[in-house]
């Protein structure tokens, strides 16, 4: 798919919106579960998915081959995503979403698994969530968030820590 991703890419670059469409259906379901997981709500993962694909579509010139496509709109979206957590915070009289409720079937370990995910800090939070729920290797993380990727497995160890005590926490 890495192929066909960056031929689409090429498409995009020249304004083709038939493979824009089709970037977004090969991506988007993947970039909702992400964004749904970093911001708790369907909306709002909904809007920066919205956010980022467009960035994606009017920044297409500046895509690098060299990378995966996915990975260049895991860090578009990750950046929409921060964006958003930085607005949210900068506005505390604004309600805060709820934690995500999980996936339909409700159960009560998928709900505390996501209400703790959504106590862990933000940057911990983000490389969890593409490590382990989209499988990014640790230098598609690295490449994702602009950073070296001893960084990468320190910050993850360090979520992977915050998000253990959350969820003993939730279990009490």
């Amino acid at each position: 798919m890495n192929h066909d991703d960056r031929a689409l890419m090429r498409r995009i670059r020249h304004g083709d919106e038939a493979a824009f469409t089709l970037l977004v259906t090969r991506h988007g379901g993947r970039m909702q579960g992400v964004a749904r997981r970093l911001l708790g709500s369907r909306a709002d993962a909904e809007d920066a998915v919205q956010r980022a694909f467009l960035k994606c579509f009017t920044a297409a010139a500046g895509y690098r081959p060299e990378w995966a496509v996915s990975t260049w709109l895991y860090r578009i979206l990750a950046n929409v995503c921060f964006d958003e957590m930085r607005r949210r915070r900068a506005r505390p009289e604004v309600q805060q979403s709820p934690p995500a409720r999980g996936r339909p079937d409700g159960t009560a370990e998928r709900i505390d698994f996501d209400r703790a995910l959504a106590r862990v800090p933000d940057e911990a939070r983000a490389l969890l969530v593409l490590r382990y729920a989209e499988g990014l290797s640790y230098r598609e993380l690295a490449r994702v968030r602009g950073i070296k990727v001893n960084t990468v497995k320190s910050q993850l160890a360090r979520g992977k820590s915050a998000l253990r005590a959350a969820l003993e926490e939730e279990r009490r």
